[in-house]
């Protein structure tokens, strides 16, 4: 599994990357995601850990991430360190005039039973980022 997606948002670009690097605000955009809690000191940065409990399929998945690069205002990479799901997710966000756009690179392979339904990701990830915009716009 590898795809991009990009979608504008009409905030500036600097509000929205806060938004987007923080992963506790995940559970406000993001489908199925129950929770997301930083299990490292702040500020962000490279090699800060968090852990989210998100529910696909009626199936819970506990996942250990890591920040893997970040370049501040501007893209933040994440990836699996314990998962059923492993992945690696980057969130760039680019000024657009008097907004933005936000773009999710997700790569990954899936395990077990959730391999079969890996397919769904991409429109999953659609609906997140729709939501993600409505909810930043509102």
């Amino acid at each position: 599994m590898d795809f991009k997606h990009t979608i504008p948002v009409a905030r500036p670009a600097d509000e929205v990357f806060a938004f987007v690097s923080d992963s506790s605000n995940n559970p406000q955009w993001q489908n199925g995601m129950q929770s997301c809690t930083w299990t490292s000191d702040g500020p962000i940065a490279v090699g800060s850990t968090y852990d989210q409990k998100a529910r696909f399929m009626g199936r819970d998945i506990v996942s250990r991430f890591v920040v893997t690069d970040l370049q501040p205002g501007r893209s933040i990479s994440i990836e699996t360190t314990e998962s059923t799901f492993p992945i690696q997710v980057t969130r760039s966000v680019e000024p657009d005039g008097d907004g933005c756009s936000v773009t999710a690179h997700i790569r990954g392979q899936p395990t077990g039973l959730l391999k079969l339904f890996s397919g769904m990701v991409p429109m999953g990830v659609r609906k997140d980022y729709s939501k993600l915009k409505a909810l930043l716009e509102g």
